[in-house]
C-alpha cells in the first residue's frame, strides 16, 4: 500500500482545478468551477468542481471523487497506476510496487513498455531485406505510402510464426504479461504470437505512448484487420487512431474514418486533422474526447450501406455530445483513401467543404431508398421524416426541418408539423407514464446498484449517507461526545457503508482521512456515492449538535422493529393516500 502521507502530498501538489482544467473547459460559478462532464454527454454543465475539498461531482450523471478518482476514470487507470500518474507529473518518484501489491495483474507501466519493445521489433522486421519484403511491397506500391509516412506513423511488420513471443522473453517479460498486454493469446499447443504476417499500425495516445497495435492482413487471411483488446494500457472505445497528430491542427474541424489507411491517406495528401476509430463503431466516449478539441466534425466513412448505418448512429452520439456533425459523401470511390489516390487532395478538399448537414443526407439516403413518385412510398417517407423531426430538441431546428420535408415531400409544411407534434406529445405521455415508476423505484431505493441494501431500509440507509457526509466534512466530528459512544460499525445496517466506515475509522482516530485513499479500496462508483453524501452536507449548517442528531437518529432508527423500510407497495398506497 501507499502510505497516506505520500497519498496526501500527491494530492496537495496536484491541485484539482488545474489537472481537470487540462482535460475539460471549466468557469467560474460562485465559489466553484464548472464544466461539461468529460464521463456523459451534456450540452448544460453540471460537473462540478469544489476547490475547497478538492473533489469534484456531476449531477448529471452521479461521478465524483477527487483528482485520483478523476485520472483513473479520464485515463482509464487503476489505482496505483493514477498514483504514479500523478506523482510523476509533480516530480514525485514512488517505490516500485511488485506483483502481489498489484494482484498479480500486469500494470500499464509494464505493458507501455511491452508495446515499445514490440513496436521496435515489428519496425525493425519490416526493414528487414527478407522478412519484411512482401509487407514493403504492400505498403509501397499497394497504398502508395512514402518512407516518409511510413516513419511518422511507426509502421512496421509481423512476420509469420511467433518470433515476437520469443523476442519479448529474452528481453524479461513473462508469457503472462504478453498476453495481459495482447501481444501474444494461449491455445492447446502454448503461448502464441498474436498479430503473424500483418502490417503493423502502432497505436499512439496523445502523450506519445505505444498504447496498442492494429493489424492488417497482407496474406489469405480470413480477418482483414485485427486489433489489440483492451489492456490496463488501452480501452478502444476511449482511443482514436492519429489523435496524436490531430489534436493540434482540429481547432476548425475533425475528420473521423473508420479504417487506419483512410487517416493515414489524408496525412499523406497534407490534411493533418484525421482520426480513425479502432475497430468499433462511434462511442460516447469517443465524442466526449472529440469535444475537448473541437466542435466540428466531418465523418469520413465508406459509401456502403455499413458505412451509412455507421454514420446515422455517429450523428446521434456527437449530437448528444453538442458536437455539430456533417458527412462526407464520397463519389466515384468506395472510400476516401481510393479518391486521394484518383483524384488528389485539392478535390478532396471541396468534398470536405460541401459536406452533407445530417437531416440533408437522411434526405438523400431515402431518395435513394424509396421511390417518391409512389404515394406509398411518400407515406412511408413521410412517417420517417416526421419521427427524425419530433426527436430534434431545439423549436428552430425543427421548423427549418419541417420546412425543407414539406418541400422534399411536395406537401404543406403545416402538415408536416401537425403530424411532428402528435408524436412529440404521445411520446411524452409515455415518457411521463414511465417516469412515474421510475420515481418510486429511485426512491425508495430499488435501483440503487451501487449501495444494494439502501431498499431494505431506504430511512436508516439516508441516515447512514447523512452521518458518513458529515464526517467527509470535518472528521473531527467522530471525536464528539455522544450518548449513545463513539460511532461504530454495528452502527451501519448497508453493507457499503459499513465497510467504507471500516476503512475509514483508523484513519479517523488519527485525524489523517482523505478521500484519496478511497479508491485503493472502492469501486469508482462508491467513491462518486461517497462525494455525493459530502456534497449534499455542502451548503447546509453542520456542527456538532448536528452530528448528534443524526447519529442519535441512525441509532434510532437502526433499532425501530421494522427498520425504517418501506416496501414498494407501502410507498405506492401512502402515494395514493395523498393524492386522494
Amino acid at each position: 500500500m501507499i502510505p497516506g502521507n505520500v497519498i496526501e502530498d500527491i494530492r496537495y501538489r496536484n491541485d484539482i482545478v488545474d489537472v481537470i482544467s487540462s482535460y475539460v473547459t471549466l468557469k467560474k460559478a460562485g465559489k466553484n468551477m464548472k464544466g461539461l462532464c468529460p464521463f456523459h454527454s451534456e450540452k448544460t454543465p453540471s460537473f462540478t468542481v469544489y476547490e475547497d475539498t478538492q473533489s469534484f461531482y456531476c449531477f448529471g450523471c452521479g461521478a465524483g471523487g477527487d483528482v485520483i478518482s478523476f485520472i483513473m476514470r479520464q485515463e482509464n487507470l487503476d489505482y496505483v497506476s493514477a498514483v504514479d500518474f500523478l506523482a510523476r507529473r509533480v516530480g514525485i518518484t514512488l517505490p516500485s510496487f511488485d506483483s502481489t501489491e498489484r494482484d498479480d495483474t500486469t500494470g500499464r507501466a509494464r505493458v507501455l513498455e511491452m508495446n515499445l519493445q514490440a513496436a521496435k521489433f515489428f519496425r525493425d522486421m519490416l526493414y528487414d531485406e527478407k522478412i519484411g519484403a512482401e509487407a514493403r511491397r504492400y505498403i509501397i506500391e499497394k497504398r502508395g505510402l512514402d518512407t516518409k509516412t511510413v516513419r511518422r506513423f511507426g509502421l512496421g511488420y509481423a512476420p509469420k510464426g511467433s518470433m515476437l513471443r520469443d523476442h519479448l522473453k529474452k528481453l524479461g517479460f513473462t508469457y503472462k504479461e504478453m498476453v495481459d498486454a495482447s501481444l501474444c493469446g494461449k491455445g492447446d499447443n502454448g503461448y502464441y504470437d498474436f498479430f503473424r504476417d500483418r502490417v503493423m499500425f502502432p497505436v499512439i495516445d496523445i502523450s506519445g505512448n505505444i498504447i496498442a497495435f492494429g493489424g492488417r492482413a497482407i496474406g489469405n487471411n480470413e480477418r482483414k484487420y485485427i486489433n489489440s483488446s483492451d489492456t490496463p494500457a488501452f480501452k478502444k472505445t476511449k482511443n482514436l487512431f492519429a489523435l496524436n497528430f490531430a489534436k493540434n491542427n482540429c481547432a476548425d474541424r475533425l475528420i473521423v474514418c473508420e479504417g487506419y489507411m483512410d487517416a493515414i491517406a489524408m496525412y499523406a495528401h497534407g490534411i493533418d486533422y484525421a482520426v480513425a476509430t479502432l475497430g468499433t463503431a462511434m462511442t460516447s466516449d469517443h465524442a466526449r474526447i472529440i469535444r475537448k478539441y473541437t466542435s466540428k466534425v466531418i465523418l469520413a466513412y465508406d459509401s456502403d450501406e455499413a458505412g451509412q448505418k455507421a454514420a446515422n448512429r455517429a450523428f446521434g452520439i456527437l449530437g448528444e455530445a453538442g458536437i455539430d456533425a456533417r458527412v462526407l459523401v464520397v463519389e466515384n470511390a468506395k472510400d476516401p483513401d481510393e479518391y486521394l489516390k484518383k483524384y488528389g487532395a485539392e478535390n478532396f478538399n471541396r468534398l470536405l467543404d460541401g459536406s452533407r448537414s445530417r437531416f440533408d443526407y437522411f434526405l438523400d439516403n431515402l431518395s435513394k431508398k424509396y421511390d417518391l413518385e409512389s404515394d406509398e412510398d411518400r407515406i412511408r417517407v413521410s412517417g420517417e421524416i416526421c419521427n427524425f423531426i419530433s426527436e430534434i430538441y431545439s423549436r428552430v431546428e425543427r421548423d427549418i426541418y419541417t420546412a425543407k420535408a414539406a418541400k422534399f415531400l411536395g406537401t404543406e409544411k403545416q402538415s408536416v408539423a401537425a403530424d411532428v407534434d402528435l408524436i412529440i406529445k404521445k411520446r411524452d405521455r409515455a415518457r411521463k407514464k414511465s417516469s412515474t415508476g421510475e420515481y418510486i423505484r429511485i426512491t425508495s431505493g430499488l435501483s440503487d446498484r451501487v449501495n444494494r441494501d439502501y431498499a431494505k431500509s431506504p430511512k436508516t440507509a439516508r441516515l447512514e449517507e447523512d452521518v458518513i457526509g458529515l464526517l467527509m466534512t470535518d472528521q473531527s466530528f467522530y471525536k464528539v461526545n455522544t450518548s449513545g459512544g463513539p460511532l461504530e460499525e454495528d452502527d451501519f445496517t448497508t453493507d457499503l457503508n459499513k465497510r467504507l466506515f471500516a476503512f475509514m475509522k483508523p484513519y479517523l482516530e488519527e485525524g489523517t482521512f482523505n478521500i484519496g485513499l478511497l479508491p485503493s479500496e472502492f469501486t469508482p462508483d462508491e467513491v462518486s456515492r461517497v462525494v455525493r453524501m459530502m456534497t449534499a452536507r455542502k451548503n447546509v449548517r453542520n456542527n456538532d449538535d448536528v452530528y448528534r442528531t443524526y447519529l442519535d437518529a441512525l441509532r434510532q432508527s437502526k433499532n425501530n422493529s421494522d427498520g425504517g423500510t418501506s416496501s414498494l407497495e407501502d410507498i405506492i398506497t401512502k402515494k395514493r393516500k395523498n393524492k386522494s
